[in-house]
């Protein structure tokens, strides 16, 4: 049944365990480790195993010490990551706190000054440090809540700005914790949505779940669809490039953003961001509204009076709750008007069917 293990599992996970606790390893190690504390909408079910690891030398060695059957999920911030009640299967890399650096880089290969940032930072974090040294262009990432990875892996954007635009190459990490930089040019980058060429015709296109996928931006935080499924590869820094400005100029516009974001998004309650991708030509969250869903509820979840684009845990929420509500959205815009709502959010794990 989804949700248990046999016998056989737990057996395959306390020698996992009994093998990651003598490896000299310099981060956190967790067993059965509640994913609500991960994520941003404070809901979801227990994953196996969680390491947060202390750099990226470390991260590399901890994944070369995992067995090539271990089911692999980074995760940021857990800003746009909804992991259903039954839990998920195999080990989370947490990656906020750890792949923390951030540094100025005198040149690229073409001259240009640019910012080294690690999948660990947070975007917001990212926008003021651009602005701090006189660049202009990263102010849309402080309306991003997630980290650097989940921006990459999605191709995170707002207010007309979209990360892969600032890209100048990025590094990945493979399950062997082998390093490889990459040119932006290996990618195809689109909306919400980034695919190495080298293996996108191995990806599948809406549900599939395997490989590696974790770290999202609205972050997310999670890698889903951008390093794609079946590489097992992540995103784990970049290199980004913005224009030079005056620096004041940047921080007034961080400024007036974060002001719009608290007077037009729910951010004193639990939520993970926009729920739906915005159909083309028009806004997810008008059709929502159109369809007289604002304040709706299922369990202890809720469409926000604030936003239609956006679900909050009212405090009792679990995924079951939020998941069910993000159904009756799709299926209600899609009676009404024709339309399928595409998910932004990354709905991993298992349901939990005894719930």
């Amino acid at each position: 049944m989804p949700g248990e293990k046999s016998l056989r599992a737990e057996i395959d996970d306390q020698l996992l365990w009994a093998e990651l606790v003598r490896r000299p390893l310099r981060g956190v190690l967790r067993e059965r480790e509640p994913m609500s504390r991960h994520t941003s909408w404070r809901a979801g079910g227990i994953a196996d195993r969680t390491y947060h690891p202390a750099d990226l030398a470390d991260l590399a060695i901890f994944l070369r010490s995992l067995p090539d059957t271990e089911p692999v999920h980074f995760v940021g911030l857990g800003s746009n990551l909804l992991v259903r009640d039954g839990g998920l299967r195999g080990t989370v890399i947490l990656l906020h706190g750890g792949l923390k650096q951030m540094r100025m880089i005198a040149r690229n290969d073409a001259g240009e000054a640019c910012i080294y940032a690690e999948a660990g930072v947070a975007s917001p974090k990212l926008s003021r440090f651009a602005a701090t040294h006189n660049f202009e262009g990263a102010e849309f990432l402080a309306g991003i809540p997630g980290t650097v990875g989940g921006a990459l892996a999605m191709n995170a954007g707002c207010y007309g700005s979209e990360t892969w635009r600032h890209v100048d190459r990025v590094l990945t990490i493979d399950r062997k914790g082998e390093l490889r930089q990459r040119d932006v040019s290996e990618y195809r980058v689109g909306y919400r949505e980034v695919v190495l060429r080298t293996v996108e015709t191995d990806v599948t296109d809406e549900g599939a779940t395997a490989g590696p996928g974790l770290i999202a931006a609205n972050a997310e935080d999670i890698q889903r669809s951008a390093v794609p499924r079946l590489s097992d590869e992540w995103f784990v820094a970049a290199w980004f490039k913005f224009a030079s400005s005056d620096g004041e100029v940047a921080r007034r516009k961080v400024k007036h953003l974060l002001l719009t974001r608290i007077a037009t998004q729910p951010l004193s309650e639990p939520n993970a961001g926009s729920v739906f991708r915005n159909p083309p030509g028009s806004y997810a969250a008008q059709l929502i509204e159109d369809c007289g869903l604002k304040g709706s509820r299922f369990g202890g979840a809720m469409v926000s009076p604030k936003h239609a684009n956006f679900i909050v845990n009212t405090g009792t929420a679990r995924a079951s709750d939020i998941e069910r509500l993000i159904e009756e959205l799709r299926d209600s815009v899609l009676r009404e008007f024709g339309i399928l709502l595409k998910p932004e959010v990354c709905i991993i794990g298992e349901k939990n069917h005894a719930a």
